[in-house]
């Protein structure tokens, strides 16, 4: 069963006046906005996350990007 409700004064006061019983389990995930602003989390950016990678692979061959269905998927050359 799924509750909403908010933080206030450092305690989570659930919506509608929900009464638990004493001593339930509870398990309490963030809801975030979804307009929100990206986090520390999830804050950069693909090229950022991929920039130490980019251009260091080898030995590929010069129509790899071209033809990268066929190299991984065994499709007909372009």
């Amino acid at each position: 069963m799924s509750y909403r409700g908010h933080v206030k004064n450092g305690a989570v006061v659930l919506d509608n006046a929900v009464v638990l019983p004493e001593g339930a389990s509870v398990q309490v995930d963030l809801l975030r906005d979804q307009n929100q602003v990206a986090t520390e989390e999830t804050g950069a950016s693909l090229y950022e996350r991929l920039k130490p990678v980019i251009g260091t692979a080898q030995g590929l061959p010069s129509d790899a990007a071209l033809n990268v269905d066929h190299y991984l998927y065994g499709h007909p050359k372009r």
